[in-house]
């Protein structure tokens, strides 16, 4: 059974708010006896030691001028005692002031009262873990870091107050929020960078090969190793975008550990953050990219290619307008990675423009972010709300997904004409490769021979039991694991895959996952703040709030606000699905596509370029889902 009397950490109303001293603590007797009278220079010593003590906390104002109104009616051996022992709910603080003075809380005794519902509490685990929160304080599972603090927390003691001042509320209750979010910031900001971080990579790598030239450096050895430029490979790594925030997870440990301690950051870790999407995107990409299904969907979309001719444009359009509402049945990792497979092999190995590569990749990460809302089973923004709100397949189609469709086409159609020169430009490449390539072998992977029909069959129920099981790490890492036996008895209808990029990419969002959980103090509020503003304002402003978090995130909050009216919820997740294209970290797939397709850039993908091109296909989605809904 669950419990819900526990807290560790929290907030802390304004001082004027705290009860009296008398319904605080629990009067203790002095020490000094029932006889001795203190004289008032004893009473002042005292008062002055635990003035000290007090000060010695390092709390945050509140905080201390909540302990000191305490101390009061204590003598200073109490005041020790008080600080150096565990306390519980039931001491006469509320959870408010616990936690802004970061005292030890025991665990409340079975069969009383919980101080904050009035409901009989139980221990739910006697001899495991014990939670930080009980799911009374979080609205759901159990918390066993004490950090972040949860959000129905400072409600309380935030009633009439603007957003303004809820947030600058928060960080005075907890400074670890501000902390936490720069963290956040600077590692968006470092997204941001990673092209500069990359050409200055080239002019090292270029640099130092100049300097062996002129040093006339020779292998001596056949296991001797070209030496390297160490501020080149740093600044290489420092450009990868799928290490950032794995890497800023280092600094956010460190903050963690001093305004907390290292046991709350591994619990935050190895209990609070589900690391489930991470492993699926990973898995879905391995299985996704093998031969059978990869030449399956090839197939697929080339009856759509083969009605322009197969031409790079109609391959584009095929790929562009197809692909990403498959991500409604097959998950959108799945689609977005056979779309980025499709993509290179048929589109960017013919080199277009900087210009057209950028479009391309906006049309696709905006397209897929859309096209996984015909159903509210595959798209993460969509899982996060579907339940709670009671949206069914009939509610997403009607809604959301025939206006995607529709949106999907007309971007499209307008890039297309944007590019139609280009295109030309690039039959014309691709008739000079196709000539030239019939005169040599092609290459093993690109072979034509036939795959059995029940090696395709088997490739396709490991798709389906990752999909079914998608939430069930356990199962679909196992599925997995048979999956990559099957490739090793098949090898002469498989091709060799690398578990490098998808990887990578479980790493990037791992990172994004851990960094953006904390984040919750301050978007909280501000999708509060939209509610209020009217259904435009609010889907406009969650869209942008998207592109500087995962979408996913920005749902799961907003179905954490109370009594959203249906107008609002529309808003809220059309405008996350909207902005999923506009930023790398907008939408979990996106990083999927830009590990396949990001060799196609020279320096690496800039995120400015990335955010510009997906403007005007964003407005268009805005405009459908914002100006035709049906829910009124």
């Amino acid at each position: 059974m669950m419990w819900c009397g526990l807290a560790m950490t929290g907030g802390l109303q304004a001082q004027e708010e705290i009860a009296p001293v008398e319904q605080q603590v629990t009067p203790v007797c002095s020490s000094h006896g029932d006889s001795a009278v203190p004289s008032v220079e004893e009473i002042r010593a005292e008062a002055q030691a635990k003035e000290e003590l007090v000060k010695s906390l390092n709390l945050c104002q509140h905080a201390h001028n909540a302990l000191l109104i305490a101390a009061e009616s204590m003598s200073l051996e109490a005041l020790q005692n008080y600080l150096s022992q565990e306390h519980h709910a039931y001491d006469g603080h509320t959870v408010l002031e616990h936690a802004a003075m970061k005292v030890k809380f025991a665990l409340p005794m079975t069969h009383k009262p919980c101080p904050e519902c009035g409901k009989t509490v139980y221990h739910a685990d006697p001899n495991g873990q014990l939670a930080a929160w009980t799911h009374h304080y979080t609205n759901g599972k159990l918390q066993y870091s004490r950090f972040p603090i949860p959000l129905q927390i400072y409600s309380k003691g935030e009633e009439g107050m603007g957003l303004l001042d809820k947030l600058a509320h928060r960080v005075k209750v907890d400074n670890f929020n501000l902390a936490a979010t720069i963290i956040f910031l600077l590692a968006i900001l470092h997204t941001f960078m990673a092209p500069m971080f990359q050409k200055w990579a080239h002019h090292m790598e270029k640099a130092h090969k100049q300097k062996l030239r002129e040093e006339k450096f020779r292998i001596l050895h056949p296991e001797q190793r070209m030496p390297v430029s160490f501020g080149s490979t740093l600044c290489h790594f420092l450009g990868e975008v799928e290490v950032v925030f794995g890497l800023w997870i280092i600094p956010f440990a460190l903050v963690c550990q001093h305004y907390y301690s290292m046991d709350d950051f591994l619990r935050y870790i190895d209990h609070d953050t589900s690391f489930t999407e991470p492993l699926f995107v990973a898995v879905i990409m391995v299985i996704a990219s093998s031969r059978p299904i990869y030449r399956l969907a090839e197939n697929t979309l080339k009856f759509a290619a083969s009605m322009g001719g197969g031409t790079p444009a109609a391959w584009w359009l095929s790929v562009l307008c197809i692909a990403p509402l498959l991500g409604s049945f097959i998950t959108e990792p799945a689609a977005m990675t056979l779309a980025a497979i499709l993509l290179a092999k048929k589109f960017y190995h013919l080199k277009p423009s900087a210009t057209l590569c950028y479009a391309t990749l906006a049309l696709l990460f905006v397209n897929v972010s859309v096209g996984g809302t015909l159903t509210h089973f595959a798209a993460p923004p969509i899982v996060m709300v579907a339940g709670k709100w009671n949206w069914d397949m009939a509610h997403m189609l009607i809604h959301f997904g025939w206006k995607a469709m529709v949106g999907i086409f007309i971007s499209n159609i307008i890039y297309f004409l944007i590019f139609r020169k280009e295109f030309a430009r690039l039959a014309e490449v691709q008739r000079l490769n196709s000539a030239f390539d019939s005169s040599v072998p092609t290459s093993w992977e690109d072979r034509q021979d036939v795959i059995p029909a029940w090696v395709y069959a088997v490739s396709i129920i490991f798709l389906v039991w990752t999909v079914y099981f998608a939430h069930h790490p356990a199962i679909f890492i196992g599925g997995f694991l048979f999956f990559l036996g099957f490739t090793m008895a098949t090898p002469q209808y498989q091709n060799a895959f690398s578990i490098k990029v998808p990887l990578l990419v479980a790493f990037f969002l791992a990172g994004l996952l851990i960094l953006g959980g904390v984040q919750g103090w301050w978007m909280q509020p501000v999708l509060q703040a939209l509610s209020e503003l009217g259904a435009t304002a609010t889907m406009g402003l969650a869209s942008i709030l998207t592109a500087f978090n995962d979408n996913a995130s920005v749902t799961f909050l907003s179905s954490t606000v109370p009594n959203l009216p249906e107008q609002i919820r529309y808003a809220i997740v059309a405008g996350a699905v909207t902005g999923g294209g506009l930023t790398v970290i907008a939408n979990a797939p996106n990083p999927a596509g830009q590990a396949i397709l990001g060799k196609y850039f020279k320096n690496g993908i800039s995120a400015l370029q990335l955010f510009l091109w997906a403007i005007l296909p964003t407005f268009i989605i805005f405009c459908l889902y914002n100006f035709i809904y049906f829910g009124n």
